[in-house]
């Protein structure tokens, strides 16, 4: 068991000192001695894990969608927008998410290792499924085409805000842009009651950071 556990703590350093890098150079600059050196572990020890740097970008795009801050709504269309606002106050702030953002925008690299677009747009469409399903959602929203919109939109205001604010308006931005598509996504009933505030990310994760104390407590 201690074997094991040494394994996943390993292949946790790796993966974190690869988004690190690549967080920073991007994937053709990176290289595995940086890496090595970052994560502090042997090279036999990353191969094990990950047989190429490629590997390593995939690995790292696999890690960009997480249920670890998912919290239940009476509204899945709130879901959708916790998901999103959290994400805006996350990225900033973490190398995994911003490797993420930079490799999934490499045109070139992704012919060698993906992108993490295709299931943002997956999780996106689903949700928005389950929310048409349960009359959130306007009879003419197709979640498919609406997740394509959302994807291309949210890319967008990643580019901007890093370009012009250094990611620091993202909350912001990410906030208007719910404000300006949920009006043609959600039904009048539920627009109202949806909470797109910009320091709703920041709320839901320190909700998400005190759940653990609060099943303690209920418990103990």
């Amino acid at each position: 068991m201690a074997q094991q556990e040494r394994a996943v703590r390993t292949r946790r350093a790796v993966l974190e000192a690869a988004a690190a890098v690549f967080a920073e150079r991007g994937y053709a600059a990176a290289t595995i001695a940086e890496i090595l050196q970052r994560a502090g572990v042997t090279k036999g020890a990353l191969y094990f894990h990950f047989d190429s740097k490629a590997a390593l970008a995939q690995g790292v795009l696999q890690e960009q969608i997480t249920t670890e801050y998912h919290l239940p709504r009476e509204l899945k269309l709130q879901e959708w927008v916790d998901a999103g606002m959290t994400l805006a106050k996350r990225l900033p702030q973490e190398p995994m998410l911003l490797a993420g953002v930079r490799l999934s925008a490499d045109l070139q690299g992704r012919d060698v290792f993906g992108s993490a677009w295709p299931a943002w747009a997956e999780l996106t469409a689903r949700v928005l499924a389950e929310a048409k399903e349960r009359g959130e959602v306007l009879p003419h929203v197709v979640p498919e085409e609406s997740a394509q919109v959302f994807l291309g939109a949210w890319i967008g205001v990643q580019f901007v805000s890093q370009g012009v604010a250094g990611w620091t308006d993202l909350d912001a931005r990410m906030s208007a842009l719910f404000k300006h598509l949920l009006p043609a996504i959600a039904a009048p009933s539920v627009l109202g009651r949806l909470d797109t505030a910009p320091d709703r990310g920041a709320r839901v994760l320190a909700e998400v950071r005190r759940r653990p104390k609060a099943l303690a407590n209920a418990t103990g």
